[in-house]
């Protein structure tokens, strides 16, 4: 009888958390067992095991074997576990080094021929690998650039299993093979960015979207089509700062888990910019499914933006379902089993015509709409999903005087404004746990040194007096008053920055 030991990583969410991966040869008719709660892809590893080894000049004994992937209790999902289960077989079985294999993390599907192939989730499993002390870990040749984004351990890449098997047999003997040269990551492709010069009048329109990029509020445009709503959302990115480390390392982690990562990419510094179907469903955007958990558009635009074109043609209970995240910052899938949480602090940008024919604008001469299909339509856009929309406003059809004059300011002007709004904002929370005025909490504005005096709060105090704006709404109100005084320099908003805020909130669907 003989024991074999590695190590691999399991995936919670986009957490790792490091496994034993145990062989055992015992003398009985041939079998082998994989236990510890695998998942079918798991489950089926030892038939491309068998066949990766044979293929590889190593071949499996018709024995008795049997693998635990331990803590047993632990779920294993996909077929990420093949290298490091085939390398404890085969140190089992004496055709390799046990003690060199034993305390390095092993990650990789094999193919049949038994060449290594690449799998998702290498970044955030090797950051779990660091995080539990461990100095080498072995991935597939194409998940190489993404495993060297963390620093502190030293990764070799593998393109097939006999290569593997041949450098732990040199390695016993004394023999240090040559390491082979693998690129390093070329960084973001730059992409065009949508230029904001582009849009064609829309004034009121292009302040909402700076003041919504300077303080990373949630947006709101209702309008008819044709209009440039979907024009200046996509125009939004191009106008944030870019992530910063930690901010583009979680992004990244999305990014490999969901496995659309760039092999030769290196982390993602440019806010995603996530714009799903109308036809989605709540697993696609909130994140879940049947059986693997993966995350969704809230978790994919995470640190970016999620714009929801046609909004009220999405489903209500996935409209519905965004009031969580977006006041929390992260969303929990739960599951009988087990519960995973996805981060998820993303900018909200929401985008609707103003009756379902969308010709429902102006006098709405042309509208054919019944008022009971209009309160239908915009009803989907529900109270607490509105209220937490810092930015409210009509977008109207444009017109002949504004296209004679053409585009306004460019990308590049408006992201200067911007960056200087969001420096303004940093020196001030310097040493909190926020950064910008959208994630401040209320008391803080309401209580601490950064309340404002009665007399600039007075409309706001009399609107909730009234009952026409909820506490939410009054602490956006301030927030949003807060960005419109820093793209104007800096100090502390006056009576006529709230009243701005307050105007570009005030709006409601079905108003426009």
């Amino acid at each position: 009888m003989a024991l074999g030991r590695t190590r691999a990583v399991a995936l919670l969410g986009v957490e790792g958390a490091l496994v034993d991966v145990e062989a055992d040869v015992a003398q009985g008719l041939p079998h082998f067992a994989v236990s510890g709660l695998p998942d079918a892809a798991c489950k089926q590893s030892p038939d491309r095991i068998k066949a990766a080894a044979s293929n590889s000049g190593v071949p499996i004994p018709a024995r008795r074997l049997t693998v635990n992937l331990s803590p047993a209790s632990l779920p294993k999902a996909g077929s990420g576990f093949d290298l490091a289960i085939a390398v404890a077989v085969l140190a089992a079985t004496r055709q390799l080094p046990g003690d060199l294999v034993d305390g390095i993390v092993h990650l990789g599907e094999l193919s049949l021929d038994g060449s290594v192939r690449p799998v998702p989730g290498v970044l955030p499993a090797v950051l779990a690998a660091v995080e539990a002390g461990i100095r080498r870990v072995v991935v597939p040749r194409a998940n190489v650039a993404e495993a060297r984004l963390v620093p502190g351990i030293e990764v070799h890449g593998v393109e097939h299993l006999a290569a593997l098997v041949s450098r732990y047999q040199a390695l016993a003997e004394g023999v240090e093979p040559p390491e082979e040269e693998v690129p390093e990551p070329e960084g973001a492709t730059a992409l065009a960015v949508p230029d904001l010069a582009d849009v064609v009048g829309q004034d009121e329109a292009r302040l909402a979207l700076e003041i919504a990029a300077a303080g990373r509020h949630n947006l709101c445009m209702v309008g008819p089509p044709g209009a440039g709503k979907t024009m200046l959302a996509e125009r939004l990115p191009g106008l944030l700062p870019p992530l910063e480390r930690q901010q583009a390392l979680e992004v990244t982690v999305i990014h490999s888990v969901l496995g659309v990562l760039s092999t030769s990419t290196g982390l993602i510094t440019r806010p995603p910019f996530v714009a799903p179907h109308h036809g989605a469903s709540m697993a696609a955007i909130i994140g879940g499914g049947s059986g693997r958990i993966r995350p969704g558009a809230v978790s994919r635009a995470h640190h970016g933006v999620l714009f929801l074109d046609e909004a009220p043609e999405f489903r209500r209970d996935v409209l519905d379902a965004l009031r969580q995240p977006v006041e929390s910052g992260r969303v929990v899938v739960a599951r009988a089993e087990r519960v995973v949480a996805y981060p998820a602090r993303f900018q909200l940008v929401l985008a609707a015509n103003p009756c379902p024919c969308g010709r429902g604008f102006g006098k709405g001469v042309e509208c054919s709409c019944s008022p009971l299909a209009l309160r239908h339509y915009l009803g989907k856009l529900s109270g607490p999903l509105m209220d937490r929309v810092d930015l409210r406003l009509p977008v109207r059809a444009v017109s002949r005087a504004a296209l004679s004059r053409g585009g306004g300011e460019s990308t590049a002007a408006v992201a200067e404004r911007v960056a200087c709004a969001r420096e303004l904002q940093r020196e001030r929370y310097a040493g909190s746990a926020w950064s910008v005025n959208s994630a401040v909490p209320g008391p803080v504005l309401r209580q601490g040194d950064l309340r404002l005096p009665s007399d600039a709060t007075a409309d706001l105090d009399r609107a909730i007096e009234l009952g026409g704006l909820t506490l939410r709404g009054y602490d956006r109100v301030l927030r949003t008053a807060w960005t419109v005084r820093d793209l104007a320099g800096g100090g502390r908003p006056t009576r006529a920055d709230i009243g701005m805020a307050f105007t570009l909130r005030a709006l409601s669907p079905a108003a426009a």
